[in-house]
Parts: structure tokens; C-alpha cells; sequence
């Protein structure tokens, strides 16, 4: 069974890639999407059987490295927490599949689209199951690859090629930390399988290493480094630039991106190797810190954009800052059950806000919409629904797990300190800037007067993202009603099977990931000290602590209300009286302006610099007609030498042997 779970998508990918011609656009449709549907269905068998029943097990593939001490099977280890994440990545890709069938009907690239979106989650399955690091960063690099792939899929457009690049680039720098940290765990443990590396852990607690001069605390290194991995991945603060550019590819590849696969692997790993984050509080605490401030910075960013996917991207951001800060507290459970429930929610809004780009005819400035809930109200119900979820409204979702993230920050300040305060202040406040951001996007999409009908052609003016000349889509031309529409029932589908998961799997899983039946579910595969007590206190914070995300989640909604329902010109106006602080938060903290001035412009420097004067002026340059015509001229002399005749080769052999003994003879004197 899990043989065919990890290779369905796997062969999907290689049918529709190398026979999408052959087969024509429908039928890599039709395969990619059923054998994806037949993967989801035995995840959701796999859950029942492992996190219910039996517990780990090491599903062995085949032999794969052998080299001295390295030694590394390709093997799947199947337990709780690679079950949980097979029915993630499974039910939203196979989802995505349903749904890219109608979003992108009009393509004339989809067995191309279809083949990257199944390597994309053949390459997370690998990670999920691995068996090991070595195993794991194939995984890690696979779905930056497939990435890198989707987001330039347009590739006709140079901001989609520009994205994809920079998303690329950026997963490089945490990958070398990642790296890193997996050669300084076999240099510790002289293993990278995680059936021998999990066992010793404690007993590596007061060893050091050196490195860069300094002796650092063995396991903190590690740690350090292979978050800094999770860091570039999961779009964590700092190495977060990447994830807004990434919307510039096709909308369900932004739901599969931000809701199942690629930023979700930085947790997973965390969350997989707890067994030596554990071990290593001060790296925890680097996790805390981190995790808070992605969460605030997000959604400050998210209060002012215009386009409807870049708002659900920041969130997607803030969000994965709290499901770090869960795990740096040491409560794991809450840290994958936000991630779980987040994939629900997630790709949701993001396939809605797909359906309303598709009725606006690839319109996705939010300032070109209004009014549209009378035209796509089934899309305009899933949105509520989705943003109901996010915000943690009641018995939704995202209520249960989002909440317990925040009360798990609170109860760890006893013993996690300034971190832990600045975690629960800055949640807290996320919580509320999530209700309003998420809320005025749904206030300026679907309530108020259209704006698309004022001067605006169906494709508006000044939005960024896919106009259908740009992005290969000519369906909708000039002449054509323009009057917003509902999305085909491919498209539906997915919306209503994810508004079930966003209502209801808060509340049918709390017990199983932070309530009494944690031990009986998750069993060994996540593991929790003697001294983490987290899990016990989180449900004994104070009432106040309770009610915090909730009274700021209403706080958010009401000033939604107010500015963009009530009084829409005060946005306006508020931007007018304080433009510095606009400019800041729609220039993203102007840490792209940062990051070009500190690394790009001085690469782009040297690159210039040694193009110029190295190749141009002395390798090309110099001399009558440059060091390359002499090199040339030299080796043209030396290839003389090669005749061809083995006693030539013989006695120059001879001579050399000859010179080294004589050598050798005078100088033992």
C-alpha cells in the first residue's frame, strides 16, 4: 500500500510527461487526477491503520548508498506523523489536480502543468517518508525543483521566470545550512538514519563542536543550522522573499505550494527530528523568536495589499510563524495540527480566490472587484467559510488549533521566558490583523458596489499578476460578456470538499493532537521529554488567555466592517495621513530593496567586473591578440608532441623513471 501511495504520482508525473503528446491534454488530465485520487484514498486507509493501530513501521525499497561508514537504504518509516502529512499532501493535491481541470482548461500546456504538479507531490511524499537525512534532502530538493518549475511555468513572462529564480535562489541559502546540519549529525552520531540518530540524542547533550573558531553546544549547532533550512523553505523571517513572488504561477499551484507541500516541509522536519530539537532549548527558543516575528511582520504586510493572492500568501506566511512557535515551546502535536488544519483552510481560500480570478477573467486587484457575491455565490459561501477558518471564529477549524498555539506560548512563559511573552504579545496581535486583512479581503471581493464595470475592461489596469495575454490565457477577448461568472464544477468540487475539512477537522481531531488520546495517537513519533509538561499546562492558562484570540479576532472584523462596509473612504484617507508607514508595509518592510542593495547589486558588481576586465580586457585583451590566441598557440605546440607511437610514450616514461631515482638516490645523500 505505501508503495503505491509514494509512486502513483510518481507515474502520473512520467506519463503525462513523456506521452502528454501522445495522449493528448485530457488524458494526462484524466491520469494524473485518478491516480493522485487513488493515492488520497489509501493516505486516509494509512491513517486509520497506523495512527489508530500499529504504530511504526519501516517499509524497506531497495539499497542505496554504501560508502565506509555511510550507509543508506531507501526505506519509508510510516507512523503517525508521515500519516498525517500523506493525507495532507494527498487529499489537497489530488484536490488541486480536480480543480486545475477547469482553471487551466484553456492552456495549451496542461500535460506539461499536470506532469509538474504530480513530481511536485511524488517529491513531498519522499520527503515525508523518508528514512532517513540523505533521503529526506532528495525530497527537500525535489519539491524545490517542481517549485521552481510551476512557478516559472508562464515562462513567457518575465516576472513569472523572475520568481521562480528568486524562489530558487533563496531555498539554496537555507539549504546550505540544512546541509550543514547533516553532515555535523553524521559527523556526531556516524549515521543519518533516524532509527539510529534518535536513541543516542540525549546522550549528545553536554557535547561541543568547533566551528568557526568558536566551541558551540553540539546538538544547538545542529539544530541552529537545520532550521535554517526549515527557515528558507517555510518562508520564515529573513528568508521569506521568495513566497509573495511565487504567486506569479498558476493559482492551483499556489494552493498546493502554501497548503500541502513545499512550505509545510520546514515544520514537518522539525517536528520529525523532535527527538534532538528537544535536547536543545537554546535552539528552541532561536525557533520561538523566529516563528513570532514571521507571524507579526506577515501580517502587517497583509493589512495593505491589493492582490487577492498576495494577501493569502502573507497569511500563509504569518501562519507558518505560528506553527513554528508551537514547536519551539515543545508542543509538537500543536504545531502539526495547525499545520493540518491549515491545509484545509489554506487551499480553500486560495482555490476560491482562484474561482474569482476566473469570473473576473484573470482580473486580481481586489480594488477592480465589489459586489460579486450576487454573481459566484457558491465561491462567495466557500470564501466565508475558508475565512471564518483563518480567523478562528468558533467551532471552525482553525479555532481549535490556532487558539492552542496561542495558549501554548502562554504556558510555556514559566520556563521559556521573554521568548515565550514575545511569542503569546505578537500572536495575539497576528490574530487580530489576521481577522482584519482576511476580512477586508472579503469586503472589497464580494460586498459593497462593483468596480468593475467604471472604466475598467475586464482585465483592470494596474494588477500585476496574469493577464490572459501575458500568461497564455485567450479566452476571454474584447467583444465577449465580461459579467463576473461561476466557476465550472470542477472547480466547485474541490471548494466543497475543503469547506467540509475547514468546518469539521478542528473539532474531529483536537482530542487526537492536543487532547487525551495524544499518547494513543502519535505513540513514539513525536517525542516529548521528562520536563515538557506543555501539553498539560496549555489547558490550565487563564480564562483571559482563553478569550485573547477571540476578542482580537472580533476587533479585526468590526474595523473590517467599519472601514470598508460603513466607511469606505477612511482607508484612503488613513493611507493619505500617514504615507510613510503605507510605503513601509506595502514596500514589504523594503527588505527587497535591502537584499538588492546588500547582495544582488554587489554580485551583479563583480559578475560586471570580472566580464569586463577579467575576460574582456586579459584573457581576450592582452597582448597583440590576447592570453586565450597564446594559450591557444602554446597547446597547438604541445599536442605535437602526442605522435601516436607507444615506444615515444615507452621512453619518455623511461626517462621519467630515470630522473625520479636519481632523485631519490641524492637526496638520501
Amino acid at each position: 500500500m505505501y508503495h503505491a501511495i509514494v509512486f502513483l504520482p510518481l507515474i502520473g508525473f512520467l506519463i503525462a510527461g513523456l506521452f502528454g503528446r501522445l495522449i493528448g491534454a485530457r488524458g494526462s488530465e484524466i491520469v494524473t487526477t485518478s491516480l493522485l485520487m487513488v493515492s488520497a484514498a489509501l493516505s486516509w486507509v494509512a491513517l486509520t491503520q497506523v495512527g489508530f493501530g500499529s504504530g511504526t513501521t519501516r517499509v524497506q525499497v531497495a539499497s542505496w548508498i554504501s560508502s565506509g561508514e555511510l550507509q543508506v537504504d531507501w526505506a519509508f518509516r510510516v507512523d503517525t506523523l508521515t500519516a498525517v502529512m500523506l493525507v495532507v499532501v494527498n487529499t489537497v493535491s489530488s484536490l488541486v489536480h480536480l480543480y486545475s481541470i477547469g482553471y487551466m482548461h484553456e492552456d495549451e500546456h496542461r500535460s506539461r502543468f499536470f506532469a509538474y504538479l504530480s513530481l511536485f507531490t511524488f517529491a513531498m511524499l519522499m520527503l515525508v517518508t523518508a528514512d532517513n537525512l540523505v533521503q529526506m534532502f532528495f525530497g527537500w530538493e525535489g519539491v524545490g525543483l517542481a517549485s521552481y518549475l510551476l512557478i516559472g511555468f508562464w515562462y513567457q513572462k518575465p516576472s513569472a521566470n523572475a520568481a521562480a529564480m528568486k524562489a530558487f535562489i533563496v531555498n539554496r541559502v537555507g539549504d546550505f545550512g540544512f546541509l550543514l546540519g547533516i553532515f555535523l549529525i553524521f559527523v556526531l552520531f556516524g549515521a543519518v538514519t533516524f532509527d539510529a540518530i534518535f536513541p543516542r540524542a540525549g546522550e549528545m547533550v553536554s557535547q561541543s563542536f568547533r566551528f568557526l573558531g568558536y566551541d558551540w553546544n553540539a546538538l544547538t549547532l545542529t539544530c541552529l543550522l537545520l532550521f535554517m533550512g526549515a527557515m528558507g523553505k517555510s518562508a520564515q523571517f529573513l528568508l521569506h522573499t521568495w513566497l509573495p513572488d511565487a504567486m506569479e504561477g498558476p493559482t492551483p499551484v499556489s494552493a498546493l505550494i502554501h497548503a500541502a507541500t513545499m512550505v509545510t516541509a520546514g515544520v514537518f522536519m522539525v517536528a520529525r527530528l523532535s527527538p534532538v530539537f528537544e535536547y536543545a532549548p537554546v535552539a528552541l527558543t532561536v525557533v520561538v523568536v523566529i516563528g513570532a516575528t514571521t507571524a507579526f511582520f506577515a501580517a502587517t504586510v497583509g493589512l495593505v495589499q491589493n492582490d487577492i493572492k498576495r494577501v493569502i500568501a502573507y497569511s500563509t506566511c504569518s501562519q507558518l510563524g505560528y506553527m513554528f512557535v508551537a514547536l519551539g515551546v515543545g508542543n509538537y502535536g500543536a504545531g502539526i495540527f495547525h499545520l493540518f488544519t491549515h491545509a484545509f483552510f489554506k487551499a480553500l481560500l486560495f482555490l476560491g480566490a482562484g474561482s474569482v480570478i476566473h469570473a473576473m477573467h484573470h482580473e486580481q486587484d481586489m480594488r477592480h472587484m465589489g459586489g460579486l457575491r450576487k454573481h459566484i455565490p457558491l465561491t462567495a459561501a466557500a470564501m466565508t467559510i475558508g475565512t471564518l477558518a483563518l480567523t478562528g471564529f468558533p467551532g471552525f477549524a482553525g479555532y481549535f488549533s490556532k487558539d492552542a498555539v496561542i495558549e501554548s506560548a502562554y504556558a510555556s512563559v514559566a520556563h521559556g521566558g521573554l521568548a515565550s511573552s514575545y511569542a503569546f504579545v505578537l500572536l495575539v496581535v497576528a490574530a487580530g490583523m489576521t481577522s482584519f486583512y482576511s476580512w477586508r479581503l472579503y469586503f472589497m471581493t464580494f460586498e459593497g458596489a462593483p468596480r468593475w464595470g467604471h472604466g475598467h475592461d475586464a482585465h483592470g489596469h494596474g494588477h500585476d499578476d496574469h493577464a490572459h495575454a501575458a500568461d497564455g490565457h485567450d479566452d476571454h477577448g474584447h467583444g465577449h460578456d465580461h459579467t463576473p461568472h461561476e466557476s465550472p464544477w470542477t472547480m466547485l468540487v474541490p471548494l466543497a470538499v475543503l469547506s467540509l475539512g475547514a468546518i469539521v477537522a478542528g473539532y474531529a481531531f483536537k482530542e487526537a493532537f492536543i487532547g487525551h488520546d495524544f499518547e494513543h495517537f502519535w505513540k513514539s513519533a513525536l517525542f516529548m521529554g521528562k520536563d515538557n509538561h506543555i501539553l498539560h499546562a496549555m489547558h490550565e492558562v487563564p480564562k483571559w488567555v482563553v478569550w485573547s484570540p477571540f476578542v482580537a479576532m472580533v476587533i479585526g472584523f468590526a474595523l473590517a466592517w467599519y472601514m470598508y462596509v460603513r466607511r469606505p473612504e477612511i482607508p484612503g484617507k488613513l493611507a493619505a495621513a500617514n504615507p510613510a508607514l503605507y510605503q513601509f508595509l506595502l514596500n514589504k518592510w523594503y527588505f527587497d530593496e535591502l537584499y538588492d542593495f546588500l547582495f544582488v547589486r554587489p554580485a551583479k558588481w563583480l559578475g560586471r567586473f570580472l566580464w569586463k576586465k577579467g575576460d574582456g580586457l586579459v584573457i581576450d585583451g592582452f597582448g597583440p591578440d590576447g592570453v586565450s590566441a597564446r594559450v591557444v598557440d602554446v597547446t597547438n605546440r604541445v599536442v605535437r608532441l602526442q605522435t601516436g607511437y607507444l615506444y615515444h610514450y615507452a621512453f619518455a616514461m623511461l626517462i621519467g623513471v630515470a630522473g625520479l631515482v636519481t632523485w631519490y638516490l641524492v637526496a638520501r645523500g
